[in-house]
C-alpha cells in the first residue's frame, strides 16, 4: 500500500516518453540500411549485469545491448539519451525491425527500488482502476496541450493486467489514443508493459506497435515475458526480510503508473509510445489522484 507521505509528490510526477517513427523505412533509404548495418543483434542468452538477470532469447528474437539500444532511440529514433536502458529485444534475427511501420521493439531497464510487494496482487479492481486512470488522463489534458503536448486519451485495457504468483511477472497493455489541439487524430498506440519481478526490484520490458498490431503482439508477448529472469541469489522467492529494501508501492502502482522512487525522488519511468506518422514526445498523465482514489475506496 501507498505511503500517504508519498501522494503529493506522486502529483508532480511526469513520465518520459520515447518517440518512435512509425513510418521509417516504408521505402529504401540508404543512410537507415548503413545504420542498421553497424547494428549488433545477438541471440541466445544474454547477461544483464546491471539487473543481475538473464535473458534467454529465443529462436525468431534478437537483442541489441545497451549502446546499439541507446543509439537507436537518440540517433535513429530521435529521443533524449536514456541512461537506464539495459538493451532491446526486437523481432527477427536480424535489427531491420527497427525499420519497420508494423514491427515492434521491447525497451528492457531496471528499476532497483527494492523489493515490490505481491499483496494486493489479488485485490485489486482493475475496472475501478481504469475509470480512475482515464479521468486522470483526461484531466490531465489542459495542462498538456498548454505546454504544446498532444492530449492523451486512455481508451481502454487493450489487454487486462495479469500477475502470475508462480513466476511473479505482471504484464498488461494500453490502448492510448492522441490528438492536436484542434482534435485531430495522431492515431492510436498499444503500450504493452512486463515487469518482472525480483529481490532487488524488478525488470522493466516495455513494446510498442500500433494499435492494430494487436493479434501479433498478444501472440508475441508470452514468450517475451519468458525470455527474463533474475540471477539465483536475486530472484523475487530470494527476498531477505530482514536485509532487503521494500519498495514503497505495491502491484497496484506498476500498473497505475510504473511509479519509482531514486534518491528520494521520484524517477522518470518512460513509456514507449508511438503516434502514427509523428514524431510525439509526451508526458504522462498524472496518476497521484486516481491513485489514492482507489486505495480510499479500498479502505472504505
Amino acid at each position: 500500500m501507498f505511503r500517504k507521505s508519498l501522494w503529493p509528490a506522486l502529483a508532480l510526477l511526469a513520465a518520459t516518453t520515447f518517440a518512435v517513427p512509425a513510418a521509417l523505412a516504408d521505402e529504401s533509404n540508404a543512410s537507415h540500411e548503413q545504420f542498421v548495418a553497424t547494428l549488433h543483434p545477438v541471440t541466445g542468452k544474454v547477461a544483464l549485469p546491471g539487473a543481475q538477470a538473464t535473458l534467454d532469447v529465443s529462436d525468431g528474437y534478437s537483442f541489441l545491448n545497451a549502446q546499439d539500444a541507446q543509439r537507436v532511440l537518440t540517433q535513429l529514433w530521435h529521443n533524449p539519451p536514456q541512461k537506464d536502458v539495459l538493451g532491446m529485444i526486437l523481432p527477427g534475427t536480424d535489427a531491420h525491425s527497427v525499420l519497420h511501420r508494423n514491427s515492434w521493439a521491447v525497451v528492457v531497464s531496471f528499476v532497483d527500488e527494492g523489493y515490490v510487494s505481491d499483496a494486493d496482487a489479488s485485490k485489486i479492481d482493475y475496472a475501478d482502476m481504469l475509470k480512475d486512470m482515464q479521468k486522470a488522463a483526461h484531466d490531465s489534458n489542459p495542462e498538456r496541450t498548454k505546454e504544446g503536448y498532444p492530449s492523451i486519451e486512455l481508451m481502454g485495457w487493450a489487454e487486462p493486467p495479469h500477475y502470475d504468483p508462480s513466476t511473479h511477472k505482471l504484464y498488461w497493455a494500453q490502448d492510448l489514443q492522441f490528438s492536436k489541439d484542434d482534435g485531430a487524430s495522431l492515431g492510436r498506440t498499444l503500450n504493452y508493459s512486463i515487469r518482472v519481478l525480483g529481490r532487488q526490484g524488478y525488470l522493466s520490458l516495455n513494446a510498442v506497435a500500433p494499435i492494430e498490431s494487436l493479434e501479433r503482439i498478444k501472440a508475441d508477448m508470452p514468450q517475451v515475458v519468458a525470455m527474463a529472469e533474475f540471477d539465483p541469489g536475486q530472484r523475487y522467492t530470494d527476498y531477505n526480510a530482514s536485509t532487503d529494501k521494500v519498495a514503497a508501492y505495491g502491484i497496484a502502482a506498476l500498473v497505475a503508473g510504473g511509479i519509482a522512487a531514486k534518491a528520494g525522488l521520484f524517477a522518470k519511468l518512460g513509456l514507449l509510445l508511438l503516434a502514427a506518422k509523428k514524431f510525439v514526445v509526451l508526458g504522462i498523465a498524472a496518476i497521484a489522484g486516481a491513485i489514492s482514489r482507489f486505495f480510499k475506496r479500498k479502505q472504505a
